[in-house]
Formats: C-alpha cells, structure tokens, sequence
C-alpha cells in the first residue's frame, strides 16, 4: 500500500521515513531539499562546506564590491525550520551503489533509500600546460578571495615602485562568457577606484586589462547585437578585448599563446568553462556522459539506477536525443525542484515525469550601468534597464533576507558614491580550502 507523503504537523519520529541524502549545498541541491522540506521523508544534505555560495556575484567579491559573507548563507540556517533536514559537513569520497551508501572522507558511511548526486562542476582546463597550477577560476568562495587577495596586492606592490616605472601590469581574462565579461569590467572599475579613493600613487596607463577568447565574439549564447554591445562597453572601460586567441601555456607570471606571443601578468583569471570531470558526478558511473557529467533518464534518475538521481551541473539532462540542459543556474533550481517531486511520486508507488526546462532567460552585466539581458523569447534588454534587470533578479534569488538587505545597501551606496568598501587582503585567503 503506497504512503502518502504529506506534510505532518508538531513533532515527528523521522527514523520510520526513507531517508534521503542530498550530496552537494549548491543552487541543485538547496532547491532538492526545498522541495523535501516538511514532507516525511528523512533528508540529509551532505557538503564540504557549511554553506551555501551564491555564485553568480562571486566575482563582485573577486573585485572587492562584496564581502565574502554577502554571498554564502549557512545551509543549516537555510533548513531551521524544517525538521525533517539535517546537514552533515563532510566530502563524500565514493557512493557504493550495490549497499546504497556513501562513504565520506573520514571513513564515515551514510545510508540512503534516495542519493542525490548535486556535486555542481568546476573550472575547466583543457590540459593546457600550467593553467589548473598558476591561473586563478572563480568557482569557489576561497577562488574569490583568493583573487581578490591577489589583486590587492599587485596594486600594493606597484604603487611602492619607482613613480617612474614603466613596467606594465597585466591582467589577463580568459573566456569570453558571462564571468569573463562581468570579471573583465568590475577589475576595471576596481583599479580606478583603488587609486582615486585609496591614495595609491599609480599610473592608470601602467595597468592592462586583456579579456581573450578563442571564439569570434563575447557572450555567444546571447545574440550578436548584445556582443557588439558588450565589446563596446568594456573598451569604454579601457579593457581589451582579443579573439581567436588560443592560450598553450599558463606561467607563474606570465601567459603564452599560440601565436607565440608571452605576456608577463600580474594575474591570469580563468573563466573559460566548467566541467564535471573531477568531481563525484564523473566517477557514478562507468562512462560520464558529456563534460563528465552523469548521465540521467529524462526523470533526472541516473541511468541504470532506480534510486539515484544527478540534478544541476552535476547531470547531463537531456534537452533532445543530441542536446542537453546547459549548465546554469535556473537549471539547477529547476532540476532540483523536479528531482524532489519524483522522489515523493516514487515512494507514493506513481509514475514519474520528465523533466521540461523553462528557459527563463540568461544575463550578464558590463559596469555599474551596463548590462545584457536575453528574454526567454529572444528580446535583448541592454543599458540601465538591463542593469536594474539584473540587479532585481539576482536580489530575488540570493538566500537570505539579510544578505539581500546587506548587498542592495550596498549597491544603492556604490550607485551614488563608490564607498571605501571591503578593498582587505586577508592572510588566510591562500590557505582557504
């Protein structure tokens, strides 16, 4: 007889419910247990950190516009009121299908009657010499500042050099996606603030900024009157911008690229992709599907497994029988709401559904003033309303009220008058997991 899972007010002995571990605490994996929230089931969110990165405005802590703590929220805050979540910090080194349990780091084990596999992806390298050692990615709270730490300081250091030096500093974007456009235009805006407001003692003609890109144009999922458009804003704000430049070779301090060229840096920022190679998602099963992701039913079920599912960019979510779900945040959330429903249609014994994204648009700005949005129809905002757009879009989806209140005061201040702001180089940033 099929139970009914329905939400059971007052207290609960949870150890009767089939419990569901949820691996990963990422836009996925947050949105999985949302939707398990005050149900009866027993679920446990299992992460190597103890909360959740917003990770669209990583890189405004990258460049000193937010504090580390305006992007994360504690997942245990996140779940205070539902009693049937539980959070366990830990890294989760294997899943052992055949027992149904996963087996953390310490040596720990957790079973599950549902695994959800949420594990996101990281930052692609493409086996290029020296690029995973010395370039920096910006996919982890501890990636932005440790990027932030290393901005602050190659301006620290210039400015006790001779006021006569001609030594350039260059700073080298690679990729021409959102992060690289976003990253390329707020480092800009840092360095001029940095010296008006900090009383460094720099040449803004020392200073290089070089976004490159294999690829004709930025931004190429958006169409090509939003790339012109972003080109045209970030060489307003003195970044060069290069195409069909091919990098061969990452150095401490310098790059190289295929046409021969070696440009010293004072930082390589990496923004060319993501992968799920790596990670625990690529080791599920005996062949990963594209970019190492797992391959998952169109119910979100990973394939040959009945009660272990892959949602966000852990999956390779099926879109076709030859495309699959890109890998963002709106797919996240949305994969992991479905994935939450099929777990209760599958213990309530009914069918389940696939899974249908709902392409809500995708966004990215270029300055304080400058952004680019693509409608879900194909309409392209760009400007101020594209600014406010995104603003208001990426305020509605941060966790947290007090973050919200923290980051819209804090855009609201830096719209009238750029503040001293969180412009700190932390020690421990290097040694940050």
């Amino acid at each position: 007889m099929a139970m009914s899972l329905q939400t059971t007010p007052g207290s609960r002995d949870l150890s009767r419910f089939p419990h569901v571990v949820v691996i990963g605490g990422g836009f996925a994996g947050v949105a999985t247990a949302r939707g398990l929230a005050d149900k009866d089931v027993r679920v446990t969110v299992v992460d190597k950190h103890n909360f959740h990165t917003f990770l669209p405005l990583l890189y405004q802590v990258a460049t000193a516009g937010l504090e580390p703590a305006d992007v994360a929220y504690p997942i245990r805050t996140i779940f205070g009121q539902a009693d049937n979540i539980g959070f366990r910090h830990g890294r989760v080194r294997e899943v052992d299908h055949a027992r149904s349990i996963i087996v953390l780091d310490d040596d720990s084990e957790i079973a599950f009657d549902h695994l959800v596999v949420a594990t996101g992806a990281t930052a692609a390298f493409f086996g290029i010499p020296g690029a995973s050692r010395f370039a920096m990615p910006l996919y982890s709270l501890a990636d932005a500042r440790r990027l932030r730490n290393r901005l602050l300081l190659a301006l620290e250091e210039a400015d006790v050099q001779s006021e006569h030096s001609t030594a350039s500093l260059n700073f080298v974007v690679v990729g021409g996606g959102p992060t690289g456009v976003e990253t390329s235009g707020a480092l800009s805006e840092l360095i001029r603030i940095a010296i008006k407001r900090d009383g460094l003692r720099l040449d803004p003609s020392r200073f290089r900024i070089v976004l490159v890109d294999l690829a004709p144009r930025l931004l190429t999922a958006f169409p090509e009157s939003a790339s012109r458009y972003a080109k045209r804003e970030l060489e307003s704000l003195g970044v060069e911008v290069e195409f069909g430049r091919s990098v061969v070779e990452v150095e401490e301090h310098a790059i190289r690229f295929a046409d021969g060229e070696r440009l010293e840096t004072a930082a390589v920022i990496w923004a060319a992709g993501v992968t799920s190679s790596g990670t625990l998602a690529h080791d599920l099963q005996a062949s990963a599907g594209p970019g190492g992701r797992a391959r998952v039913t169109p119910d979100l079920r990973l394939l040959e497994s009945t009660n272990v599912w892959a949602v966000g960019d852990a999956a390779a979510v099926p879109l076709s029988n030859t495309e699959f779900c890109p890998q963002l945040a709106p797919v996240a959330i949305q994969t992991g709401r479905h994935c939450a429903e099929q777990i209760l249609r599958v213990l309530n014994e009914e069918a389940t559904t696939p899974f249908k994204y709902r392409n809500k648009g995708i966004m990215a700005t270029i300055g304080r003033h400058a952004a680019v949005a693509k409608l879900p129809h194909g309409a392209v905002i760009k400007g101020t309303a594209g600014w406010l757009a995104w603003l208001g879009l990426h305020l509605w989806y941060l966790i947290g009220f007090r973050n919200k209140i923290r980051v819209m005061i804090n855009w609201t201040w830096r719209y009238f008058d750029w503040p001293s702001g969180p412009r700190l180089i932390v020690a421990d940033a290097e040694t940050a997991e």
